[in-house]
């Protein structure tokens, strides 16, 4: 299922969520030019910029827990990245605001990339994505806006509908395919990070659940003032 658009309309324009894009398409775009012109000098960026978990494990190279965000692994990964974000992060962007915004964006690609690590602790294998972050803003999504209907492109069979879906379950249903995915491949077999998904998600949850709460008592105290 594919995302198209939301009905939950942004009182703010999304700069921040623009710029995390702009900064992920540029990174992806000097990786591919260092590629072309010299793969072997593309391989060192990956393993210099990209999260290895044992290397975190022995407490070296923790910036990579924020610079692994920005690379992607193939153009297919980084349009399918950026598009869930850009669908998912205004909304929670203008509910947030920029600052609370960003820092839930951080703390889920970290705490997702903590996950993986504690699923494959000796891996040698770069981590590469935002879909750890992105992941929380979609948690956050869930939690703040689960009523939302979300155009969606469903494949079924040979056919492809246009379906208007809540956001509580085309969401819902996207975090359950991770677990089963996460659950029923051996650690790191896949290539897919799908622990980092899932501890990002969780973060997105629970940050917008505490600041949901938060407005709300915020809100009665200024009715009352």
């Amino acid at each position: 299922m594919i995302p198209l658009r939301d009905d939950v309309r942004s009182r703010t324009r999304p700069w921040t969520t623009w710029s995390l894009i702009a900064a992920c398409v540029l990174v992806y775009a000097w990786q591919m030019r260092t590629a072309f012109s010299d793969p072997e000098a593309e391989y060192a960026f990956v393993r210099g910029f990209g999260m290895i978990p044992a290397e975190i494990i022995r407490g070296r190279n923790l910036q990579t827990l924020l610079t692994s965000m920005f690379l992607h692994g193939g153009i297919l990964h980084l349009l399918g990245n950026m598009w869930y974000l850009y669908i998912f992060g205004d909304n929670v962007e203008d509910y947030l605001g920029r600052p609370v915004y960003i820092a839930v964006y951080a703390l889920s690609g970290i705490f997702g990339s903590l996950l993986h690590i504690l699923v494959v602790p000796h891996s040698t294998i770069p981590t590469i994505g935002a879909s750890g972050a992105i992941s929380g803003v979609m948690g956050a999504y869930l939690v703040l806006h689960p009523r939302a209907r979300v155009l969606t492109l469903v494949p079924i069979f040979i056919f492809i509908r246009f379906l208007y879906l809540p956001a509580s379950l085309l969401l819902g249903f996207w975090i359950l395919m991770q677990v089963l995915y996460g659950c029923s491949a051996p650690p790191g077999a896949s290539g897919v990070a799908y622990f980092a998904h899932i501890g990002g998600f969780a973060v997105g949850v629970v940050a917008a659940l505490f600041l949901r709460r938060r407005r709300k008592r915020d809100s009665i105290w200024y009715d009352i003032e």
